[in-house]
């Protein structure tokens, strides 16, 4: 593997969401991972894993985790790795004697990346939840929707992703950094409320300057602002407006050919229901492709919403291969962008256990001790047989 990471070993133990993202993400950077997944954990025999995107870049070992023997294997291997990285709830890693008490005593340098949506602690720690869930406590889902309707949950990019995945990858690292310096590792408790939480932080600053509403849809970037919304053109497609700042609100109106309304009224919340009328009105009278043409190549913060399967026709994605191909599946290409040491695909997802016996090994395992556990059958694919 290239990349920055490259050199940096990382043992996951398979999960869903934001463990298997953060994993991407490191492998993407050169990071080389091993996933420990489970002989056979029930999965649909038409699900193909080669479509798991998010599993890219890594070799998969399958191993029985009930099985002591294969316990202390995983003890082993994460002796050879720099980061564990694990998204049980709290108390199932203890309970499977490889919890981070034992393991940073036999490894003093790992570091132990623990991904929860609660956190370790607290009332709710050993509670079932999701990506909704999270966001709800963290104040973010509250403040988005429109007046007098229900929260809107932006898919489960905030809690898994945002808050989890990203959170999760930036501990691990700046633990992988400090125990460079100190020879010691450290446990990395990324909860996906925490990091939905820390997502609002500009929020919280500006409820306390005046300039934030408690009140879901009064706020100039939760879509209530004429200049931050979107709109339908007239083939039912839909555009996006970011004209925050005065000089571009006055440059989309110019062009717009809206000049009836005062810029300087931007900031007027009693202006906003006629401006956003006759914005509306204005926005329905073209295509989107026509307004395109009129206002994308201006600083008018103007975008198109385009859905999935539009992205890699739009000429500033193509110029940038933006979208690529992944394994003959189109998918956003690896992200942030590195000028001497980038990023790449690496392996291509696994199929369950299908470097079992590869990457044990190179992992430091013994060709005995794995041809007892497969014969066993403690390592090794059980599951369905994919094509």
């Amino acid at each position: 593997m290239a990349g920055p990471l490259a050199g940096v070993r990382v043992l996951e133990l398979a999960g869903i969401g934001p463990v298997p993202f953060c994993g991407m993400l490191l492998a993407d950077m050169g990071a080389e991972i091993l996933r420990i997944d489970r002989p056979d954990p029930g999965l649909r025999s038409d699900r193909n894993p080669r479509h798991d995107l998010l599993n890219r870049g890594r070799r998969s070992a399958a191993m029985d985790l009930k099985d002591p023997r294969c316990i202390k294997l995983v003890s082993r291997l994460a002796g050879q790795a720099d980061i564990l990285l694990e998204g049980f709830r709290p108390g199932v890693m203890e309970r499977l004697g490889l919890g981070p008490e034992p393991l940073l005593a036999e490894h003093p340098h790992l570091v132990y990346g623990r991904m929860t949506g609660w956190g370790q602690e607290g009332p709710l720690a050993r509670r079932a939840g999701h990506d909704i869930n999270y966001i709800a406590l963290s104040g973010a889902l509250h403040a988005m929707g429109r007046p007098g309707e229900p929260p809107q949950p932006p898919l489960n990019l905030i809690g898994d992703f945002g808050g989890g995945a990203l959170y999760l990858a930036f501990g691990v690292l700046s633990a992988v950094i400090e125990a460079k310096r100190s020879g010691r590792g450290q446990v990395v408790d990324a909860a996906m409320l925490d990091g939905a939480l820390s997502l609002m932080t500009m929020a919280f600053g500006m409820r306390q300057m005046g300039l934030w509403s408690a009140a879901r849809g009064e706020n100039f970037l939760d879509g209530s602002a004429p200049y931050y919304r979107c709109y339908e053109t007239a083939d039912g497609n839909f555009v996006a407006v970011g004209a925050v700042e005065p000089e571009f609100w006055a440059e989309l109106l110019r062009r717009m050919g809206l000049e009836g309304i005062d810029p300087a009224q931007q900031r007027n919340r009693s202006t906003w229901p006629d401006t956003e009328r006759r914005l509306a009105e204005a926005f329905r009278t073209k295509n989107r492709a026509e307004w395109c043409l009129l206002l994308e190549d201006f600083d008018t913060c103007f975008a198109p919403v385009l859905g999935m399967d539009e992205i890699s026709s739009h000429p500033h994605m193509r110029a940038r291969d933006s979208l690529v191909d992944t394994f003959g599946i189109p998918a956003p290409a690896p992200a942030p962008r590195l000028s001497r040491t980038p990023a790449s695909l690496g392996l291509p997802p696994p199929r369950p256990g299908e470097h079992t016996r590869e990457a044990l090994l190179d992992w430091g395992a013994s060709p005995e001790e794995l041809d007892l556990l497969a014969a066993e059958g403690k390592i090794g694919w059980r599951g369905p047989a994919w094509k």
